[in-house]
């Protein structure tokens, strides 16, 4: 098996993100993959009015699912929920999709369809530029509070402007209607509340709480390994 992480809004170097869970998979033997999103400026292009999109973030995660036929795991934090929804639609060698604190869209639905219509306080917004992003001062009490010292030193190195259109994009399918998959709610999350995980994890065919932040991948890597392993 190998796993396809599909990271959150905001940031950049996925493999970052990532690492230490992909490092102790890769102690047993399962490798990974951390495709770029395009809309948070991975690809060279930066952010922004007339910048990529959630289709191009679709189409770089789909070009990762189709390079290669092994059996496949889909791991998506957060926003990565919306890109995977339809990155991993009719894709054969998926075989599961695993939510941590993601965002599980029916067709038609966009990221913007989840809120009030205000935007969260730990955002920054500039329309003018036509991008958002994590504020820096919020980075650590929002989403890293369980984290270790280093991870906190480290974050701020790889957040990223994102393109603000990809809030209103609807996605055109929605893979977890057509696979197993498994919600992981972190009931310590400050970012997206745990109430708001609970009623995506609805649409899961299975369910598992664990005591953890936004980041459990880098709070708790062995127990989202164990996770991942035990699917």
């Amino acid at each position: 098996m190998r796993v396809v992480f599909v990271h959150g809004a905001c940031v950049r170097d996925g493999s970052w993100w990532w690492h230490r869970t992909a490092g102790l998979l890769q102690e047993r033997g399962v490798r990974s993959v951390a495709p770029a999103l395009p809309s948070c400026g991975e690809a060279g292009t930066p952010g922004g009015t007339g910048g990529p999109g959630l289709s191009e973030d679709v189409a770089s995660v789909r070009r990762a699912l189709l390079d290669g036929d092994e059996p496949t795991v889909v791991v998506a934090h957060s926003y990565g929920g919306i890109v995977t929804a339809e990155a991993a639609a009719g894709v054969g060698a998926v075989r599961h999709l695993v939510l941590v604190s993601g965002y599980l869209p029916e067709v038609g639905q966009s990221l913007s369809d989840f809120g009030d219509g205000t935007p969260a306080p730990f955002l920054d917004v500039d329309p003018a530029a036509g991008t958002f992003g994590v504020r820096p001062d919020l980075l650590v009490d929002t989403f890293l509070q369980d984290c270790d010292p280093d991870v906190r030193a480290q974050a701020a190195d790889h957040l990223a402007r994102q393109s603000v259109r990809v809030l209103g994009q609807p996605v055109g399918a929605a893979a977890w209607q057509q696979l197993p998959s498994t919600y992981l709610v972190c009931t310590r999350d400050r970012g997206t509340p745990p109430p708001l995980q609970r009623d995506f994890a609805r649409r899961a065919d299975d369910v598992v709480e664990l005591d953890a932040g936004h980041h459990p991948f880098l709070s708790r890597p062995a127990a989202v390994r164990d996770l991942l392993l035990g699917l």
